[in-house]
């Protein structure tokens, strides 16, 4: 019997949790050889909230990961009676093994992503900011322009009530204007 990779679903929000507790539990029993790989894919990614930036894990999949597998009654009952685990994936719920071609987007998407920082930006033109940091500081303004490679904003700040464009960091504004 041949390792294929498997699709389980799994409680939304708990991947980590489950997979954490199925590697232990491979490791445990030893069967490491029949169960390769438990993999989440998902990708790191940059938020701006609040002026600061916050690195969190986005899953590409929520509620489902990916087991690499030779697919055993053992293996099927462990895999089943992981806590927070609802189901394999496939008809009548049977397992039924990703395609090739399936299998290799999934893990071509993880290598494309794998050491690259993606950001999510909050900003939007039309979008009103209040300036938090800098020589315009306590400002407010609506967005112009949204540069993501550079990290700027093009504001229109009322400066001696007339509507002058600035150019701001990401990390110089905030969409929330009760911050004070």
């Amino acid at each position: 019997m041949s390792r294929k990779w498997y699709t389980v679903q799994v409680f939304t929000g708990q991947e980590q949790k489950i997979k954490g507790y199925l590697d232990d539990e491979i490791d445990r029993l030893g069967i490491r050889d029949q169960i390769s790989d438990v993999l989440i894919p998902s990708e790191e990614v940059v938020e701006m909230k609040d002026g600061k930036k916050k690195s969190k894990k986005r899953v590409f999949f929520p509620g489902y990961m990916l087991l690499n597998t030779e697919l055993t009654k053992e293996i099927k009952h462990l895999i089943l009676n992981t806590p927070n685990v609802i189901n394999f994936v496939g008809p009548n719920n049977e397992p039924t093994p990703l395609s090739p071609v399936e299998v290799d987007r999934i893990l071509g998407r993880v290598d494309q992503v794998r050491d690259k920082e993606t950001v999510e930006v909050p900003f939007h033109v039309e979008d009103a900011i209040k300036v938090i940091d800098g020589p315009f500081k306590d400002f407010t303004g609506f967005i112009k322009d949204v540069n993501l490679e550079k990290r700027k904003l093009k504001v229109m700040v009322s400066i001696f009530g007339r509507s002058t464009p600035v150019e701001l960091d990401f990390l110089q504004v905030t969409t929330d204007l009760s911050t004070t």
